[in-house]
């Protein structure tokens, strides 16, 4: 027996030293735990070992104190372990401090028990023939018994309770090592009660450490989860087939059989079905992916299959396991947003983005092919929602968009650019321009009480560089269609050079003038306005260009590009500094003449034109009274208070208003009954436009008696002949201007008509 505990003994130090090394090596963090308490149970079965092996009485008295301080060493890291295992937490606990107390007097204990025996003695005795020391305990004894199963029993309850409270595949564990402690503690209390030489229960202990340095670092509960696994796949959404090395299929989940329709009697028939199904899917290599479609259009179904090798512990082929996943939802829901990010809502014609890349995407596949690109138009479509409702313009919108459609060829691309305004790119062999132009002649939208003639213009624009931007193309067919926006019987123009040229040079005229007002290109011109007796009183301030390279620039070449973008608003500031300029130098000169100066209607929107005016005056100390302010009656089409409230208050300033081209408008005589101006400036035009010439010298009598019965003076402007000069002098007029007296001219030459004096003939 001696023989036989000794080996069992020293097999058990080995294992658990080796067991102790590994632990230490392993990345794991709870390795050094296992490490320390692996290393702690070898005290204990070293003691034991001595006692098995001693013939005398001292070296089993040394063997026992061995074994005894090695149970405390072992309890403690025990404890620790259990503790790190199971995740508990207790540094700073009660139960802790009572426990390290009690451990601690033991030792203490011991270490008396040298000189007092107040622990143990031992008495030999004969086992088989053998001497054996066996263990006499004493009251010190009984203490140290309590101590370690005290603690022992504590770590039994922490076991317990995490076994009961863990799920499945972690309380097996708890359970194999609560089954095992416990097993070692009652051959521990057999060992005390039997007092048998040798305490055998150390083999427990030692089996024990075994278990938690496999359980702590390798254990796998491999059965349980195979059984988890398994479950997992039966319930995965996906269909799933398992096939053995000669690719038979040996299992399918539940989905992967209603897909095939094959029943665990019938798994063999499963690679048929799906080779029938989706082509040949089955037998493909590791890794292999495909997505496959059935069916077209919007009643397509969309799988996405995939294949992978399975391999055995030698790396070998062992099976294959193949995933169909139907998705069906998913890419038609991406087909929808898709379709929704591309198309636009209301009309289900592309974006203009859309329309744009589809049109570049073309013009480079097929870079031969002629082709037009369209910008369609409803003409005033804000008065159709204004008048009809917004439900009324929706279905105007969407009606159009059928006959753009039906009207094209299949091989146009066609969109909705925004709001009212329709964009098509067209083969022009397959467009009649002709044919086109009389299908928007008639074309009418009817609704329950609504039978509405919709005006639509279109521009046309010949793609001759298939690398010129869209939107720059689309942009001439836009401008296209400015050349007959009044126009109500004219549905179609086209985009040409002549356009491209005004483009360019709009764009020229824009980017110079500021340069030009800084170097002096910009000049005021003024012509003269005289009285009935040929005096000049006063003349109009008129912009003139003087361009580096084009020389003389008419006014018509600039004036409506500057008023078209909102610059005019800088020449028309140019132009009042340098009437002030002029008129501070005549002042000082002691010349009494005013200067009119025109305000444009885009200056109200981009400047205080009151504040603006009056700051200029002041800073050239001029008289408000010799600068005039010249007004068109457009200005007054909209925000009209306003608009009153700056007029009035440049005339509480002292400046005199006019009102410029009266009679040529519609609602001169409307506004002028509350308009504060004090000069009617009549356009001579007004005479010129009517073959009925006594009428209208009618017409502008009553004006010139209307202007003075109202208290504002009459200045007729155009005068070009003696006859009109004399003719509008018999009918009241005081004030002139006109070629008959003096074209525009630059403002020495104006100083010098003044010095020699104007006599009409």
């Amino acid at each position: 027996m001696r023989d036989q505990f000794s080996v069992i003994f020293v097999f058990l130090i080995i294992a658990l030293g080796g067991c102790s090394i590994a632990a230490l090596q392993s990345k794991r963090t709870i390795g050094s735990t296992v490490a320390v308490f692996t290393a702690a149970i070898t005290p204990p079965i070293i003691g034991n070992l001595i006692i098995v092996r001693a013939g005398t009485s001292l070296p089993a008295t040394i063997g026992y104190y061995i074994y005894f301080l090695g149970m405390d060493l072992m309890i403690w890291t025990m404890l620790k372990f259990v503790m790190e295992y199971c995740n508990y937490k207790w540094k700073k606990s009660v139960l802790r401090c009572i426990l390290e107390i009690f451990l601690a007097a033991d030792i203490f204990q011991y270490g008396f028990d040298i000189f007092f025996h107040q622990a143990f003695t031992t008495e030999p005795i004969q086992v088989d023939g053998y001497s054996y020391y066996r263990l006499v305990p004493r009251f010190g004894q009984t203490f140290h018994r309590a101590v370690v199963y005290g603690i022992l029993f504590v770590i039994l309850i922490m076991l317990l309770i995490k076994t009961l409270h863990s799920s499945r595949i972690y309380s097996e564990r708890y359970s194999v090592i609560f089954g095992t402690l416990v097993l070692a503690a009652l051959w521990q209390t057999f060992y005390i009660f039997s007092r048998t030489p040798v305490d055998r229960s150390m083999i427990g202990f030692g089996v024990f450490g075994l278990l938690i340095f496999y359980f702590a670092l390798y254990y796998r509960p491999m059965r349980l989860l195979d059984r988890m696994l398994a479950n997992i796949a039966s319930e995965m959404p996906e269909a799933l087939f398992f096939f053995d090395s000669g690719d038979k299929c040996i299992w399918a989940n539940t989905p992967a059989q209603v897909l095939t329709d094959v029943t665990e009697e019938t798994f063999d028939k499963a690679a048929e079905r799906l080779n029938s199904k989706f082509g040949e899917c089955t037998g493909k290599p590791d890794n292999w992916f495909s997505g496959i479609v059935i069916g077209e259009d919007d009643d397509a179904e969309y799988y996405v299959i995939e294949n992978h090798h399975i391999t055995d512990d030698k790396g070998k082929f062992a099976g294959s396991f193949l995933t169909v996943r139907d998705n069906t939802t998913e890419q038609r829901k991406l087909k929808r947003e898709m379709y929704n990010a591309t198309h636009d809502r209301l009309t289900g014609l592309y974006t203009k983005e859309y329309l744009y890349q589809r049109i570049n995407e073309l013009l480079h596949d097929e870079p031969e092919v002629k082709r037009y690109i369209l910008s369609l138009n409803v003409r005033n479509f804000k008065v159709v929602n204004d008048i009809f409702s917004t439900e009324f313009g929706d279905k105007v919108l969407v009606f159009l968009a059928e006959r753009i459609r039906a009207e094209l060829s299949d091989n146009s691309l066609f969109g909705r650019l925004g709001g009212d305004i329709f964009g098509a790119c067209v083969p022009a062999d397959e467009f009649d321009i002709e044919r086109f132009e009389r299908k928007l002649s008639k074309f009418r939208v009817a609704d329950i009480n609504i039978d509405y003639n919709i005006l639509i213009h279109v521009g046309l624009c010949e793609i001759t560089d298939i690398d010129t931007d869209i939107a720059v193309l689309f942009d001439r067919a836009h401008l296209a269609i400015q050349t007959i926006k009044d126009d109500y019987h004219k549905h179609i123009a086209v985009y040409d050079d002549k356009m491209r040229q005004k483009v360019l040079w709009d764009q020229q005229i824009s980017t110079q003038l500021a340069d030009a007002l800084k170097d002096g290109q910009m000049r005021p011109y003024l012509q003269a306005i005289v009285d009935t007796n040929g005096k000049i009183v006063g003349a109009e301030a008129l912009a003139r260009w003087i361009h580096p390279t084009e020389g003389f620039l008419s006014p018509d070449r600039f004036i409506p590009v500057l008023e078209k973008n909102s610059m005019i608003v800088e020449l028309d500031r140019f132009m009042w500094k340098s009437a002030c300029e002029i008129l501070s130098r005549w002042q000082k000169e002691g010349w009494d003449l005013f200067l009119s100066v025109n305000i444009s209607p885009k200056d109200f929107y981009f400047m205080d034109v009151a504040a603006e005016i009056k700051e200029l005056v002041d800073k050239y100390g001029v008289d408000p009274t010799h600068l005039r302010i010249e007004i068109t009656e457009t200005i007054m089409m909209t925000d009209v208070e306003s608009k009153m409230k700056t007029l009035g208050e440049l005339r509480n300033a002292g400046f005199i208003v006019e009102m410029d081209d009266f009679g040529s408008g519609y609602s001169s005589l409307n506004l002028l009954k509350d308009m504060p101006v004090d000069v009617l400036k009549i356009d001579m035009k007004f005479l010129s436009r009517t073959e009925d010439v006594l009428r209208a010298h009618t017409i502008v009598r009553n004006i010139i008696n209307l202007s003075d019965d109202l208290g504002i003076s009459a200045l007729t402007e155009g005068v070009e002949t003696e006859n009109q000069y004399h003719i509008l002098s018999e009918m009241g007029c005081r004030m002139f201007q006109g070629f008959y007296f003096s074209k525009p001219v630059p403002v020495s030459e104006f100083e010098a008509l003044c010095r020699s004096g104007i006599t009409p003939e």
